[in-house]
């Protein structure tokens, strides 16, 4: 098989069809950069999911004098009432541990977590609510602990951290399937131009392509510079989306990453095995396509 036979056809190929060669390579750029784009989304909800599942817990509100709950009565949980309470927290098998928060402790938190100015000047610690918060040993089993305090003498309301973190984790996962779905519709525009691309190759080369078979070319050796052609412009695009992935990261994740924990942070090694996968998959998408365009339109 001559080589240079064969890298010359490419070239020939390539430069004939060069505005159509050009729409693959970014079509294919775009496709596999959404799709690495919902790659590191899946690794960055999964890393945070891990993070902050872990930590969820199940805070139990007391009721106080000024609170408006109608369970309360306008009456605060007596002492006799909150031992009862942690008494019954720390004997249930789902809990892990049982911490008391006073109002001095939950003003702290309050301030520390708030960053509105305008509520830090008209809360006071008297304001906020004494709490058990409650550690779960499998965050994944509250109801028993919800279903045992609602409604028990001191217990204003209880709140699963969990579910506030459902609707952020919601929106990113919305995100993440919108990343998906984009990208698979560049990918079917991505196969479409490629398969137009080869065809109109094929046609332009069918002189050269019928001498071949005449002098008792082997299929391979003339559907390969085809190939080839769709195996670069794959490779090329995919390069693209590997800069794109990469500059994504620098200017949006670690933006985004400024408000999240340490330990949940993307980190580039996600990023690494994400280019890593849409070069794989996008040079695959290239050379398959150009591969069954062949096998249907150009007879060898």
């Amino acid at each position: 098989m001559r080589i240079n036979f064969i890298l010359s056809e490419v070239w020939i190929g390539l430069r004939r069809n060069l505005t159509m060669t050009v729409a693959v390579i970014v079509t294919v750029a775009v496709g596999m950069a959404m799709l690495g784009v919902g790659f590191l989304i899946t690794t960055q909800v999964n890393s945070m999911k891990d993070y902050w599942f872990d930590k969820v817990e199940v805070s139990v509100f007391l009721c106080s004098k000024n609170s408006a709950d109608p369970d309360c009565k306008g009456k605060g949980a007596t002492a006799a009432e909150m031992e009862t309470l942690k008494a019954k927290l720390e004997s249930m098998p789902e809990v892990e541990g049982v911490i008391f928060e006073n109002k001095a402790a939950a003003y702290k938190n309050f301030q520390e977590s708030s960053a509105s100015k305008t509520l830090l000047e008209v809360t006071t610690a008297e304001d906020m609510p004494e709490s058990f918060r409650v550690k779960l040993k499998n965050p994944d089993i509250s109801t028993p602990v919800l279903q045992a305090m609602q409604g028990q003498p001191g217990v204003s309301s209880v709140v699963n951290q969990r579910d506030l973190l459902g609707g952020f984790f919601g929106l990113l996962d919305a995100l993440r399937s919108a990343s998906y779905v984009l990208a698979g519709v560049v990918v079917i525009a991505s196969i479409l131009l490629i398969a137009n691309t080869v065809r109109l190759s094929a046609f332009n080369r069918r002189r050269e392509t019928g001498i071949m078979r005449l002098v008792g070319a082997s299929n391979l050796y003339i559907q390969l510079p085809f190939v080839m052609e769709g195996m670069i412009a794959g490779l090329i695009g995919s390069v693209g989306a590997a800069i794109m992935l990469i500059l994504a990261k620098v200017f949006v994740f670690e933006e985004f990453q400024t408000f999240l924990a340490p330990g949940s942070q993307l980190q580039w090694d996600s990023v690494a095995w994400a280019i890593v996968w849409t070069l794989v998959i996008g040079v695959a998408i290239c050379v398959v396509a150009s591969f069954v365009t062949l096998r249907r339109y150009l007879r060898v």
